[in-house]
């Protein structure tokens, strides 16, 4: 275990503040702009990933600024320490939107350093259109629908054809998607990192 207030002296984890390739970010669980609609950061510096992930997280970039000139990832949330996890799912317990959270005695690979919540701008410096917003907890943000709502007209091609630009350069490098969130990478085998890694407090 590490508590979060130790991440800047730990030489495991870089701050997202140091990544190449112009990698932005806007963390919205810092702020009132998510699903719960209020900060549950509460003044904690969460703007950090495990190395190994934020070393991959610029090969993505650098791999997406190579094919498609202009477009930048944007990381939403990375960081997650326990005592949010635990706070979120407090604060949610007894709704249908646990079904969007690691049980905090599993952990979230957030809390582990070695997740992000990202999406794209585009040449303008604008999110792009993904058919849903992030943190928007519906069926419209699962990839496994994805199909059904482009036949139902809920999701358009174009879309598809963003989400798809976003999952290629995760993808590449060796980040994995999850059924229920478009916006959502874990970097490496989640039983591994849980077996293997500390957790953040």
């Amino acid at each position: 275990m590490i508590a979060i207030e130790d991440i800047a002296s730990h030489p495991d984890f870089r701050p997202l503040a140091s990544l190449q390739h112009g990698i932005a970010t806007d963390l919205r669980y810092a702020t009132a702009d998510n699903f719960v609609g209020h900060s549950v950061y509460a003044g904690i510096d969460c703007a950090w990933l495990r190395r190994e992930a934020a070393d991959a997280l610029e090969h993505a970039a650098a791999w997406l600024q190579e094919r498609r000139r202009g477009y930048r990832l944007l990381v939403l949330d990375a960081l997650r320490p326990q005592r949010v996890q635990q706070r979120l799912w407090d604060e949610l317990q007894g709704t249908p939107l646990t079904m969007y959270l690691a049980h905090p005695e599993r952990g979230s690979i957030h809390s582990f350093g070695m997740a992000v919540d990202i999406t794209l701008l585009d040449p303008a410096g604008r999110e792009v259109d993904m058919g849903s917003g992030f943190d928007e907890m519906t069926l419209a943000s699962h990839p496994d629908h994805e199909a059904e709502h482009l036949a139902l007209g809920a999701l358009t091609p174009q879309h598809l054809v963003e989400r798809g630009w976003l999952r290629a350069a995760m993808r590449e490098a060796g980040f994995h998607g999850i059924a229920t969130e478009w916006w959502h990478f874990d970097f490496g085998d989640r039983v591994a990192v849980r077996r293997d890694l500390p957790r953040v407090l």
